[in-house]
């Protein structure tokens, strides 16, 4: 699934494919706004990590799940 973290004073948000759920996605968010955690921290689906300190996200958008197309008519 797509998501893209705005980071504050940042020109640019950052955008990658993560393999985790939604519902993963967004506790770990939770838990960087509540203070329970200092970091956001997301891996892709390469496997590379992603840590944004959490008193600078300006805002994290969540995608719809990607389906892998197969056959011809991905063309």
């Amino acid at each position: 699934m797509e998501v893209k973290i705005g980071v504050q004073n940042a020109n640019r948000e950052i955008v990658l494919e993560s393999a985790q759920t939604a519902e993963e996605v967004a506790d770990a968010v939770a838990k960087a706004l509540d203070g329970t955690s200092k970091l956001f921290t997301l891996s892709d689906e390469h496997g590379r990590k992603v840590l944004v300190p959490a008193d600078r996200l300006a805002y994290v958008e969540i995608g719809e799940p990607s389906v892998r197309k197969v056959g011809f008519g991905t063309l």
